[in-house]
């Protein structure tokens, strides 16, 4: 009983504060760590960082505008035309950014060395990424509308529409599309990219955890302080994830079926949802 104990408990701080793994080894070479911590600056401020400090911006406009923050609305997909085809190609942009974000943190993975498969993007075990896939999205998803619902309640947090494209005959495979280009682009940038790159610079694995998940909150302030802590959350679980399996598609996968579900059952289903 005491072997199975200890046992245990050793799982447990396994998970809560695991050791730094040997690889990748940490840069000494101080010109290659500035090289390191610059790459780190250009990537967020192209990408998710900028989106961050945006996001931030927009809270602070928000709790200053005359109307309380519950009675605000965000929304994440809407219209940019009022023409469905002029609207179809700017929404096909907009994919096409996030998917460029994405290839563009595993491009300079690999430029440094490290093969995909060394973050978990390859296809060895498809059955078993997908039901990962499917408990991790369960994980976050639920106890995350319930966060939103609990924000609503207490005015912390605007109503947010996941869609208010209009209903033309592309709008569900463009909310997937978004979907998939969405959970692409944030877990191979802030776990993926910048957890190898926080490795390389000697951080602890919590400490990375960590940043990604402040950073992953900020880029979602635009959606109120409920969205940033259920976000941080997400980071801290996604990251911790991979820290310990070394599999990234489950993560690109969870987020995709979280955002499916949002995206997609909220334009199907606006109409009866009580919230």
């Amino acid at each position: 009983m005491i072997g199975g104990v200890t046992t245990a408990a050793s799982g447990l701080r396994a998970w809560f504060s695991p050791p730094r793994p040997p690889d990748p080894e940490p840069v000494t070479d101080r010109r290659e760590r500035r090289l390191i911590g610059l790459e780190i600056a250009v990537v967020l401020t192209v990408t998710l960082g900028l989106s961050g400090l945006r996001s931030a911006l927009s809270l602070v406009e928000a709790l200053l505008a005359p109307a309380p923050l519950a009675d605000q609305q965000v929304t994440l997909n809407a219209p940019a035309s009022t023409d469905a085809w002029i609207d179809l190609a700017f929404q096909l942009v907009r994919a096409l950014q996030l998917a460029g974000w994405g290839a563009l943190a595993a491009y300079l993975l690999l430029r440094a060395g490290f093969a995909l498969r060394r973050v978990g993007l390859d296809g060895r075990r498809p059955g078993r990424d997908a039901l990962h896939s499917a408990g991790l999205a369960a994980l976050i998803g639920i106890p995350g509308l319930g966060l939103y619902l609990v924000g609503r309640l207490a005015g912390i947090t605007p109503d947010v529409a996941p869609s208010t494209l209009t209903d033309v005959w592309w709008r569900i495979p463009m909310l997937v599309l978004s979907a998939a280009a969405n959970s692409w682009a944030e877990e191979v940038v802030m776990i993926g990219y910048l957890l190898t790159r926080f490795r390389q610079l000697g951080f602890s694995e919590n400490r990375s955890a960590l940043l990604a998940g402040v950073l992953r909150g900020a880029y979602h302030l635009y959606q109120g302080v409920g969205a940033f802590v259920g976000n941080l959350v997400m980071g801290l679980v996604f990251a911790r994830y991979w820290q310990r399996t070394n599999r990234l598609w489950p993560l690109v996968g969870a987020h995709l079926l979280i955002d499916i579900v949002a995206f997609v059952g909220y334009a199907l289903l606006v109409d009866v949802l009580p919230f």
